[in-house]
């Protein structure tokens, strides 16, 4: 897919350490990579290997200590806390192995949180959220709260809510590592489709073979680097 137009992710040099008492850590170390808009990256690695870090980084909920990172234009190194938090409510969405559902809201207020809290009006939140969640098979559960549903129906639930502020970028880590081979599978299949029907770009860390299939990309790490 990828065409002669601008990554829509560039990485130049970007870097995470981390100090622990007087040990130094790196997470991600010097990568240099970039990303076409509408890829289904696989990116693969054992732990350790700064997946996580540097999915954490993309999403804006860490910040490099070294290089660029450039998406969607924003240049989420060196965005100020008010537009980092800007740049995670338009940009991406996220999608997380413990799904980090709030257990006292329901399926249905769940997914419309986000949206929410970035003003948006409840009516057009809501419509929205009915869509996603009918797409994802979620339609039966809008009153359900997380503790009244399966794994993959608290990560389908997920799904929807990293799609509704109709993110450019979906990112997923490990999201099938809480999930039984049936919901892994199932879970795989709905971030590919969508990025078979509706071109969204999708990045999955995973140590799963599952997305193997899916990819248009995949991308190794070792020792905070790509190899």
């Amino acid at each position: 897919m990828s065409g002669e137009s601008k990554p829509l992710i560039i990485a130049e040099s970007l870097s995470r350490e981390y100090t622990l008492g007087e040990t130094r850590v790196v997470g991600v170390n010097r990568i240099d990579w970039s990303v076409a808009a509408g890829e289904l990256v696989v990116v693969k690695g054992n732990s350790g290997s700064g997946k996580s870090t540097l999915l954490s980084l993309l999403a804006g909920l860490d910040r490099p200590t070294g290089g660029r990172l450039i998406v969607s234009g924003w240049d989420v190194s060196r965005l100020s806390d008010k537009h980092l938090t800007q740049y995670r409510r338009k940009t991406v969405g996220m999608v997380f192995q413990s799904f980090n559902l709030m257990p006292t809201l329901n399926v249905m207020e769940n997914v419309c949180l986000p949206a929410l809290l970035a003003g948006e009006p409840y009516d057009a939140v809501r419509e929205r959220a009915d869509g996603h969640l009918r797409r994802l098979g979620m339609e039966r559960r809008f009153d359900h709260l997380p503790s009244q549903l399966s794994g993959g129906e608290m990560q389908r639930t997920a799904i929807a809510r990293a799609l509704i502020n109709d993110p450019a970028i979906v990112l997923a880590d490990e999201p099938t590592g809480n999930l039984d081979s049936r919901n892994g599978t199932v879970v795989m299949d709905l971030l590919a489709d969508l990025h078979r029907t509706d071109g969204r770009t999708v990045i999955i860390a995973t140590h799963s073979d599952m997305a193997d299939a899916h990819a248009t990309v995949e991308v190794e790490l070792k020792d905070g680097g790509i190899v």
